[in-house]
């Protein structure tokens, strides 16, 4: 397909934090976008700024009249979408040329030279350090998160450089021509798709052999390919890390120099390793050692990636989009190694039944590490319901002696109620955007009492 031909695209599912970076991306390559998505979030408000006309009722009506022009429009969807949704059909049932977003961002990257992150953790962290980096090569970033230094999920560059996301839900990245690939990890998710580990293992195989270039795996995994590591041998390995003034410091192993006293802020052994990644991403595209370091030192993170929403000498609180067991461990390893001393409460909506199914023990694992637990009701997305599969009982496998379940109006309350220094909300559904509330509502409090 010849998007040059295309005048028009219209987006199914427009806020979402893939969508939206591509219809900003046609936005500002002077295509006309519109779209439609279920709510108003900050996302969408972005893009209506940017002149995106966006609407949020289901409706055939709503579709712009400019838009009904079947050879000038490109209908762009997410797998999210519900199958009777009546503008996805009305476009099918007309003979538009309608793609997934995959599909589309496939066209985009194609013929550039293409640098893509995948794993079922630290994709979003590692792409964005990498799309930083990239930067200084005037590389084009798709993100599937905020990026703290440019408050987007677009690095706007020039056409012949990518740096993507690759995304293993609905075997989305088996859609992109990787020139250079990294996998962060395999864990077993997304079974609701793939049925059990086996399958999504497979899908990650087959993305390997899509990679035309050099593909880089974290040290341990079942593929081939450069490797890396932290204090372990590794084609690219970081060693001597240390703790200078709140920031990560370490030195790297390549595979033909060392590079020493690189600095780095995020928290964390997860984002060490992802630091690792595309440091070793940029190192074997081209990309100047000391370019590359002042690039790690200045990258100042992903919104919903352990943010700050409040912090004070009395009192922290975090926000990050952890949904998976993994990623809620390495969320309260990250607070034990910058507060060891302190108590720590997390609050934690569950994102979709299949997922609290199939992984119930581990989430009452790591959840049991923290001090207190305070759990909202599962999220459900796209699923319906699940027999049995509730808050209650994830909440009856936690060991932890402080634990409830708690409506979203009690959170306030509840964090107030509890001596717990540092708060981590953690989530993939609303608790995104409920954080804002609550974050307002406790400076409201702190502010009265002092």
């Amino acid at each position: 397909m010849n998007l040059n031909q295309i005048h028009n695209v219209y987006f199914i599912g427009i806020g979402g934090i893939g969508m939206s970076a591509l219809a900003r991306y046609f936005s500002v390559n002077n295509k006309t976008v519109a779209g439609y998505d279920k709510t108003p979030t900050d996302i969408i408000n972005t893009l209506e700024d940017i002149g995106i006309q966006i609407h949020f009722k289901d409706a055939t009506k709503n579709i712009p009249i400019s838009f009904l022009d079947k050879k000038k429009t490109l209908v762009v969807y997410t797998p999210a979408i519900p199958k009777q949704h009546q503008e996805l059909n009305y476009f099918l049932n007309n003979n538009f040329t309608v793609l997934k977003r995959a599909e589309v961002l496939g066209i985009i990257t194609k013929n550039t030279t293409c640098l893509a992150v995948a794993g079922t953790h630290g994709k979003t962290t590692t792409s964005s350090i990498l799309g930083h980096i990239m930067s200084s090569k005037k590389a084009t970033a798709f993100l599937g998160g905020i990026a703290e230094n440019y408050n987007s999920n677009l690095i706007l560059g020039e056409d012949k450089t990518t740096v993507v996301e690759a995304d293993e839900f609905d075997r989305s990245f088996l859609k992109l021509s990787p020139n250079i690939a990294c996998i962060t990890s395999m864990d077993a998710d997304h079974l609701d798709i793939y049925g059990k580990a086996e399958a999504l293992h497979e899908s990650f195989f087959a993305f390997t052999e899509k990679v035309t270039n050099t593909l880089i795996v974290a040290k341990g995994l079942p593929l081939k390919g450069l490797t890396y590591a932290v204090n372990e041998d590794a084609d690219y390995k970081a060693y001597n890390v240390r703790i200078e003034n709140n920031t990560y410091v370490f030195d790297v192993d390549t595979p033909h120099l060392t590079l020493n006293n690189i600095h780095f802020q995020l928290p964390g052994k997860h984002n060490l390793m992802n630091a690792l990644a595309a440091l070793a991403m940029a190192d074997v595209y081209g990309v100047e050692t000391e370019i590359i370091k002042e690039k790690l030192e200045t990258f100042k993170g992903v919104k919903r990636r352990f943010s700050y929403k409040i912090k004070s000498e009395d009192f922290v609180l975090i926000d990050d989009y952890a949904h998976h067991p993994t990623e809620i461990a390495a969320v309260e390893n990250s607070i034990r190694e910058l507060y060891p001393n302190e108590k720590a409460l997390v609050v934690f909506q569950p994102h979709l039944f299949t997922r609290t199914r199939d992984f119930i023990d581990d989430f009452a694992k790591a959840l049991s590490k923290f001090d207190e637990v305070l759990l909202l009701d599962i999220y459900p997305a796209r699923e319906e319901p699940i027999a049995g599969v509730n808050s209650n009982w994830l909440l009856s496998k936690i060991n932890t002696i402080n634990k409830q379940v708690v409506e979203k109006n009690d959170i306030v309350k509840s964090i107030k109620n509890s001596n717990a220094k540092v708060v981590a909300m953690l989530g993939a559904g609303d608790i995104g955007v409920l954080i804002n509330e609550v974050t307002h509502k406790l400076l409201k409090i702190e502010n009265s009492e002092v």
